[in-house]
């Protein structure tokens, strides 16, 4: 368990594209308003704010349980600090400020690692796996309804400027970064799951969930040209689902009732965009009921696209709409196969006790009680 420097570069590459990111979206937001788009520049910001106050939530009340499990009290400077959302920076200084220590003073050629070398290296690491799970919520709270919301503006007028390509681009960058880096940081922190390893998994499981919300990320914004109220009930009806299966799993992740309310509501949020394993269980029948779903409503809109033409839509656009929309949503589910069939990294079938009293090594990580793949 080593964060080395190239474990570095990528944190660093991180903290750089979360700062492009809130810098485009800030950018689109105030290009909306300048060209009279108040619609569209209200749900941009509201996205925004949404998105980044519910990761501010948690990061302080992870910031409070960690001075708690210390032994210390809690520092209002903190509160301060998250109230104007600065949150996700202050952690990313004591990381990097940690991480460069550990990267650079201590070689990671070395195997043999002394007790408190052990120690730092934990301790970046359990870091890096916050902000990580940090991301993933931005990503999916607002993220992926901004990539919709580009999408379709991209779409209603035909033709878009540098700033939507931007935007898209950029959205585009940050769901890769945070998906691939979400599954690298889940299997180096916990002991009882094999690291991904490779070039060729990681791109296999980049495929499999980019192809996947392409499509349904296209087909919601072809039921929005078809009746914006209808497209709203599918996506309020599907977090429903999704709030009552983190409620039925009973989910252990916040040690508040009121945090881990929170965090089921923003579990029902993520479903609704993508399949994660929210318990850590065996989920080969949900996974294969929820993309049965999925199918079924992509051809669904496909069909309604096909009988209800509207007339605002350039026509000129749908058919090679309709094909990507397919094309992507077949190359995530081979992925999907591939991934799970033959590259994913399946559970160590015992974990290697400790030397001194035989008792399996555990670690203390937040990572344990998340999502899970």
């Amino acid at each position: 368990m080593k964060y080395t420097k190239l474990n570095f570069m990528m944190s660093v590459l991180g903290i750089v594209i979360y700062i492009t990111d809130l810098i485009v979206d800030i950018w689109v937001s105030v290009r909306f308003f300048h060209e009279g788009q108040y619609v569209f520049g209200i749900l941009t910001v509201s996205f925004m704010f949404f998105g980044t106050l519910v990761v501010q939530c948690f990061s302080y009340s992870w910031f409070k349980a960690d001075l708690k499990k210390a032994g210390q009290e809690s520092q209002h400077c903190f509160l301060l600090l998250h109230c104007l959302q600065g949150g996700v920076f202050t952690r990313y200084w004591f990381a990097l400020k940690k991480g460069y220590h550990v990267a650079f003073k201590y070689s990671s050629k070395t195997d043999n690692f002394m007790e408190e070398q052990i120690d730092q290296h934990k301790e970046v690491i359990d870091r890096m796996t916050d902000l990580s799970m940090l991301r993933l919520f931005e990503t999916y709270l607002e993220g992926c309804p901004q990539l919709v919301l580009q999408l379709y503006t991209l779409l209603e007028h035909g033709q878009a400027n540098f700033t939507q390509y931007a935007a898209i681009m950029v959205s585009c960058c940050a769901i890769s970064w945070s998906t691939v880096d979400y599954q690298v940081a889940l299997r180096k922190s916990l002991p009882d799951k094999n690291l991904l390893n490779g070039f060729c998994p990681k791109l296999t499981y980049l495929f499999y969930k980019l192809f996947t919300l392409l499509s349904w990320m296209l087909s919601l914004v072809l039921l929005l040209f078809i009746n914006v109220k209808i497209a709203l009930f599918l996506l309020l009806f599907l977090w429903f689902l999704g709030i009552l299966w983190a409620f039925k799993k009973q989910t252990q992740f916040c040690a508040s009732i009121s945090m881990e309310f929170l965090y089921r509501v923003v579990v029902g949020f993520i479903l609704t965009f993508t399949f994660f394993n929210i318990k850590g269980q065996n989920t080969k029948y949900p996974m294969f009921c929820y993309y049965i779903v999925r199918v079924l409503v992509t051809v669904g809109i496909l069909i309604g696209f096909w009988v209800c033409p509207v007339s605002i839509f350039n026509s000129d656009y749908f058919i090679p709409i309709s094909i990507t929309i397919a094309l992507s949503l077949v190359l995530g589910i081979i992925f999907l196969i591939v991934y799970y069939g033959t590259l994913h990294p399946n559970r160590n079938e015992e974990t290697k006790p400790d030397e001194i009293d035989g008792i399996a090594a555990e670690r203390d990580c937040r990572m344990k009680f998340f999502l899970m793949e």
